[in-house]
């Protein structure tokens, strides 16, 4: 588990063509290689919301990662930064 004293929050809303390709399920797989905690999950807009906790460095390459195998699919984004909740326990797919 990531330190929260040390962790951060990202919220990330991803549009574009994002929903039927399979997003949330990559994103799970990646998440699984980094020391990251949250969840994605589609939003009625069609945009999927992606909150991933850890250590800023650790994000920046889970996000990396993550834009590295579905950034075809995304047309543009919006993050937001704030402090870890340490509220999550592992990483997965809320509906």
């Amino acid at each position: 588990m990531p330190d929260p004293i040390q962790s951060q929050r990202r919220s990330i809303r991803y549009e574009g063509r994002v929903q039927g390709v399979g997003f949330r399920y990559t994103t799970v797989g990646i998440a699984c290689r980094f020391r990251v905690e949250g969840f994605v999950r589609n939003l009625p807009d069609g945009r999927v919301l992606l909150v991933a906790e850890g250590e800023p460095a650790e994000l920046d390459r889970f996000l990396a990662a993550v834009e590295g195998a579905m950034g075809r699919y995304v047309r543009n984004k919006a993050v937001e930064t704030l402090p870890a909740t340490g509220e999550f326990c592992g990483f997965g797919i809320h509906h």
